[in-house]
């Protein structure tokens, strides 16, 4: 992965950058301190981690307006941070807690929030892709202007239901915008070693879907495309794919070892392109905050995600009467 040049001053305002900055820096914080909890035992199942991918959702949803839908995978507790879903309650359902977003029954691949308009969190590999493209059907039964961002990484691009996805979403021209996590490694199997092309966002073309690969450690290269992508789908164009080349640093799971590649690699892209530091550059080089001042944010953060991990960890487990619920419809 090549490195990123010296950034540049910005013509994004100051409110903006250090709004990117903060939400970001909440989301590593926040996973942080969900491995911690992991490892002492107070998270079950499987904890898939977003560390190191923060831009991807931040400058997403910087251009996302009120009622566009958003559905992924099991990596998902960066998105709901983002689309405003609490800290509290996020952790809580992440401990298996009644306090969280699913009342302790979806844990960490599974909740969701229909005020947030975020439909999950879903566990099995590219079933997102046919249920977000299920809900741009009915936005665009309803004629309500919204978009659906469905997101999906690099080893689910493979699965077969995402080119009937494809093939519907294009047929019927509907406001659906795919994103693929690009992090290079599906599992620990590199994108090289699984894809016959290393682009991702042409597998599209032989639907005639429009795409492009942005730079996923950039959240203002971010917002820039998914503005553009966004108003492709809202003038009624159709589905568009933003492969978003990013990277984790953690491994695929809690239980991953990682030992598919080296510890120098991921090492290099903390050091050049890490997605956080990019914005505290143009934020200090623009004059629009002190090391001071980000390090209060810093410690600002910490103490929010502390006090959603002391709140997880007091919240009641669900009542058993929880098991006959949620059933049916």
């Amino acid at each position: 992965m090549a490195a990123r040049k010296p950034a540049k001053k910005s013509n994004t305002s100051k409110e903006e950058l250090l709004d990117y900055y903060h939400q970001m820096l909440l989301i590593r914080r926040f996973e942080e301190k969900a491995g911690q909890l992991y490892g002492m035992g107070l998270i079950g199942g499987f904890c898939h981690l977003y560390i190191g991918q923060e831009a991807v959702i931040v400058g997403l949803e910087a251009a996302a307006e009120e009622g566009d839908n958003r559905i992924t995978s099991y990596r998902d507790h960066g998105h709901m941070l983002a689309c405003g879903m609490t800290p509290k309650g996020v952790m809580a359902e992440l401990t298996g807690r009644a306090g969280g977003y699913s009342r302790g029954k979806g844990g960490s691949m599974h909740m969701f929030s229909r005020e947030k308009h975020f439909y999950g969190g879903n566990g099995i590999v590219g079933a997102q892709v046919p249920i977000g493209t299920g809900l741009a059907f009915a936005d665009k039964y309803k004629d309500n202007g919204r978009v659906t961002f469905t997101y999906f990484g690099d080893g689910a691009a493979n699965q077969g239901q995402v080119y009937e996805s494809f093939n519907m979403a294009q047929l019927w021209q509907l406001p659906v915008i795919y994103v693929i996590e690009n992090n290079h490694y599906a599992m620990g199997t590199a994108l090289k070693r699984s894809s016959s092309t290393p682009e991702l966002y042409t597998r599209g073309e032989a639907f005639n879907i429009a795409g492009e690969a942005v730079d996923g450690m950039d959240v203002l290269a971010v917002k820039a495309a998914g503005e553009k992508a966004i108003a492709h789908c809202r003038a009624g164009k159709g589905p568009y794919i933003l492969e978003m080349k990013t990277y984790r640093y953690r491994g695929h799971s809690m239980s991953d070892p990682a030992k598919y590649r080296t510890r120098e690699e991921v090492q290099k892209v903390r050091e050049t392109r890490d997605a956080i530091e990019h914005v505290r550059k143009l934020i200090t080089q623009g004059n629009h905050a002190s090391e001071e001042d980000l390090k209060a944010m810093d410690k600002e953060i910490k103490a929010v995600v502390n006090e959603a991990a002391d709140f997880a960890r007091t919240s009641p487990e669900p009542d058993a009467a929880e098991l006959y619920t949620d059933i049916y419809a």
